[in-house]
Parts: structure tokens; C-alpha cells; sequence
């Protein structure tokens, strides 16, 4: 009875299937009106020069917000997983297993990590303007700290200050899309609700700007948070003075 009932639900999901895929006119035209689209309204209605940044942060900026989402529940699972019992020295105590580095690389790791950490700025906040955006700018400062990280055993993060830049920039991102909902012409979430300004100057694009430097600082803290917890091991009875 019970292979009687999986066959006919099988039968039944093929049927549907193959009916689908029977629909679909293969080969014909079905995007064009989206992508024309997208090609016009990004420069002419939202000022956004960068039509995948306007795609990804305001046509589908719904989704953009569920991907950040995904990458901090994925940061909290890493970091629950790896926990290791804090020590009565201190809060944190970490002990890296990398072995010290030399002179050149601490020095060349001091001389590069502002440069990249202006880089990564850079490429967030111009993200709406040059390819680029909130999630290659947030990887490229964590590169930064990934740096320091294995050049410095002595360099501590502070997993406090993480959370709350995690925190303040993924609710400035929500409330963003709640304003779209209570100031837009639409009342649409993530719907844009500030003057768009001029094509390809820095102070446009409406909130698209502004939520890129959100995701920006987002990405960077949570991959930042999730580097130092794969570097660091913590044991009951180390010294900090010994790290």
C-alpha cells in the first residue's frame, strides 16, 4: 500500500513537472521587459549608476536583506560550534597557534592595513557608482584584519565592539526598508524615500548608498568575528602575558 501511495505521488509530481516544462516556450524573448527594465530606471528614476547595485539593493533588495541574514546566522553557528571555555585570567584569553612572525612581515602588515581597510571603504561606499559594493567591500576589510590577525599574536578583537557594529548596521538596514513602507510613494519596503540626487555624483542613489555602507560594515564585522574565532583556541589556565 505504502509503495502504491509514493508511486501515484511520484506520477502525480512528473505529471505537473513535465506539464511545466512543456509550457515554457524555449528559445523565445521573456526577459527583455525585465532587463529594459532595470537598463532604464537605474540611472534615470533611482540615479544609480551601477545597475547591479540598483538590482541588488533595491528591485530585489528583499533578498539582498535575507542573504545578510544567512551570513550572520552562518557566522553565530561557526562561532557556537568553535567556542572553547573562557579563562578566569580574562573575558576572552585567545592563544594563536600561528607561529610569530618576523619583523618585515609586522611591519609590512602595519604599513598595509589602513590601506586596505580605506580600500574596502572605498569600494562600499562608491558601490552604488563603480563595480563593487557592500559585500566585496566587507571582505576586503576583513582581509585587513585577517592580516593583522596572523601577523600579530598579541592583536586582540573585541567581540563586543563586533556585535554591536553587526547590530546597529543590519538594523539600520531594516529600518531603512520600514521607511520605504511609511515615506515612499509606494509604501513599498526597501522602496527608496530620500532626494535620488545627481547621476554619478557620491551623495546619490537615495537610501541605495546608504544601505550599501550598512551591508558594508555588516559583512566586514560578521567575516572579521569569524576569522579570529577560526585563529584563536581558548584553554582554562593560560596566561595572557604568555600570548
Amino acid at each position: 500500500m505504502k509503495k502504491l501511495i509514493v508511486i501515484t505521488l511520484l506520477l502525480i509530481l512528473g505529471f505537473y513537472l513535465m506539464s511545466t516544462f512543456i509550457s515554457v516556450p524555449f528559445g523565445a524573448e521573456r526577459i527583455a521587459g525585465v532587463k529594459d527594465y532595470y537598463l532604464k530606471q537605474s540611472p534615470e528614476t533611482l540615479k544609480v549608476s551601477n545597475v547591479v547595485t540598483a538590482i541588488v539593493v533595491s528591485f530585489r533588495g528583499f533578498d539582498t536583506l535575507g542573504e545578510v541574514t544567512v551570513l550572520f546566522l552562518a557566522s553565530t553557528a561557526l562561532g557556537s560550534i568553535l567556542y572553547r571555555r573562557r579563562t578566569h585570567h580574562s573575558g576572552l584569553n585567545p592563544q594563536r597557534e600561528a607561529v610569530v612572525s618576523s619583523t618585515l612581515v609586522r611591519t609590512g602588515a602595519k604599513v598595509l592595513f589602513p590601506m586596505i581597510i580605506l580600500l574596502g571603504a572605498y569600494v562600499f561606499v562608491h558601490g552604488h557608482l563603480t563595480p563593487g559594493g557592500g559585500f566585496q567591500g566587507g571582505a576586503i576589510i576583513a582581509t585587513g584584519f585577517l592580516l593583522i590577525l596572523i601577523s600579530y599574536r598579541k592583536f586582540f578583537i573585541n567581540h563586543n565592539v563586533l556585535t554591536w557594529v553587526e547590530a546597529l548596521a543590519g538594523t539600520t538596514f531594516v529600518l531603512i526598508g520600514i521607511g520605504g513602507f511609511i515615506f515612499a510613494n509606494q509604501n513599498n519596503f526597501l522602496e527608496n524615500f530620500l532626494p535620488e540626487g545627481t547621476l554619478n555624483n557620491l551623495i546619490s542613489g537615495g537610501v541605495v548608498g546608504i544601505i550599501y555602507i550598512a551591508v558594508g560594515f555588516k559583512v566586514g564585522a560578521e567575516i572579521t568575528g569569524i576569522l579570529d574565532t577560526l585563529l584563536t583556541i581558548k584553554e582554562a589556565g593560560l596566561n595572557p602575558d604568555e600570548n
